[in-house]
């Protein structure tokens, strides 16, 4: 009778989450009282809709370090509630009729899978699973393609090819990928490493000191010698958007397909990384150094403009992934990037 009760409850009840209040201030002045949830939102654009700074979405939710990584999840049709309080704060709750079987009294939830994500997915999914950063040394470490059929130097989808290095243990699908142009900080000079050449896909057919791989898709030629590391598959992470909790300074190395300039939804490389305090979820803003121009007492630096906010969603070593989710000037690589 009591799980019976309980699950009643469920059914009709307003569903409070884990959350804290936020200063008024920080508030839009038009945010609304009430938004239900639709298929296509992600954790950025709700936020945008209630907070002046969406990188402070953590603080309305009262999240704490660990559940910035694995933040409360949210579905579409689900309201948010908007609780103006009179002390000017404010705080958010989440109210939405779940499905309850009453007997056996299971509560049928929607999996995770189904969860706003943090930015557009379909933005970001080509860069989650592929080796997009070679490490110095790695590149000649990693497992080789040796050979294919016939004696054949040059490979496309469905051909068998050889390879050493390829252990079982790490699967049985593979990436293909060259070693591209080298990282370099444009400050320091340090070589940061390389950026990888995505080719295509092998699986592997038989597991030896040598083993043989089908070339299941190839987005270009693949050449003997070029290298392979295990896919890890596609991993869809839900990040909160937070701001870094220590300073962190950095430059735009690049951007995705060569461009010199890119604006919003575009993907760019960070001369920053994990060794640095970076990680995913982080909300850097983008700066444009300012202009130095000679006066009467000497050359005088203007100071600079903030032109966009960029998400970070994959982070290597040294080096990281960002989506510019903002960009009120197109954002040119060596602009920086800093704790907003």
């Amino acid at each position: 009778m009591r799980k019976t009760i309980l699950s009643l409850i469920l059914l009709f009840g307003f569903v409070v989450a884990a959350i804290a209040a936020t200063s008024q201030g920080e508030l839009k002045t038009d945010a609304p009282d009430r938004y239900t949830i639709v298929k296509g939102d992600t954790l950025w654009g709700i936020s945008k809709r209630f907070l002046t700074d969406p990188w402070k979405w953590p603080e309305l939710w009262g999240l704490n370090r660990e559940q910035i990584r694995n933040p409360h999840l949210i579905y579409p049709n689900q309201v948010l509630v908007l609780d103006r309080r009179g002390d000017g704060t404010a705080r958010l709750t989440v109210s939405g009729v779940q499905t309850v079987k009453l007997s056996p009294t299971i509560r049928v939830e929607p999996s995770a899978r189904e969860a706003i994500p943090s930015v557009a997915p379909g933005v970001i999914e080509p860069f989650l699973s592929k080796p997009l950063v070679v490490e110095q040394g790695a590149y000649e470490k990693a497992p080789t393609i040796v050979a294919g059929p016939d004696q054949r130097v040059i490979f496309g989808t469905g051909d068998d090819v050889y390879a050493i290095g390829v252990t079982e243990k790490a699967g049985q699908v593979w990436h293909v990928y060259r070693e591209g142009r080298a990282l370099i900080d444009p400050d320091t000079k340090e070589n940061l490493g390389s950026e990888a050449i995505y080719l295509g896909d092998a699986k592997v057919r038989n597991f030896g000191k040598v083993s043989k791989l089908e070339i299941v898709t190839s987005n270009q030629e693949i050449n003997a010698n070029d290298a392979l590391s295990p896919s890890p598959g596609l991993v869809l992470s839900t990040y909160a958007p937070h701001a870094p909790e220590k300073e962190i300074t950095g430059r735009i190395m690049s951007a995705y397909g060569g461009l010199a300039e890119v604006g919003q939804n575009s993907i760019v490389t960070i001369n920053r990384g994990a060794r640095d305090g970076l990680e995913k979820g982080h909300v850097l803003a983008v700066y444009r150094d300012g202009e130095t121009i000679k006066t009467k007492v000497g050359k005088v630096t203007l100071p600079g403009d903030r032109i966009g906010l960029v998400f970070v969603f994959r982070v290597f070593n040294r080096v990281a992934y960002a989506l510019v989710v903002e960009s009120s000037k197109p954002i040119h690589v060596k602009d920086v990037v800093t704790k907003p």
